[in-house]
């Protein structure tokens, strides 16, 4: 009993890092209001200048490449780095 009782604690305290873990944002496909729930220090302004940096020069290749959208600065992406991915969409034939 005492076992299941560690067991079961120590499932309470990790489960917020899961649920965190799951929540990465594509900051190729995501949206303005995904990119502000999501992310830390992207407001609706930053969200909207990242959505129009995309459909000007196309999705980032690199996390880092985020940091060349006006406004957010290597900070921000260091910050926020655990929580995104750049997966490129596939384009439907």
């Amino acid at each position: 009993m005492i076992m299941l009782r560690k067991l079961l604690a120590t499932w309470l305290l990790l489960m917020p890092l899961v649920s965190l873990a799951a929540s990465s944002v594509n900051i190729n496909t995501a949206d303005s209001d995904a990119l502000v729930e999501g992310l830390s220090g992207i407001g609706p302004q930053k969200a909207m200048a990242i959505v129009r940096y995309r459909q000007q020069y196309g999705p980032f290749q690199h996390v880092d490449d985020l940091a060349q959208v006006d406004g957010i600065g290597e900070k921000t992406v260091d910050q926020n780095r655990a929580n995104m991915t750049v997966s490129v969409p596939q384009k439907s034939k």
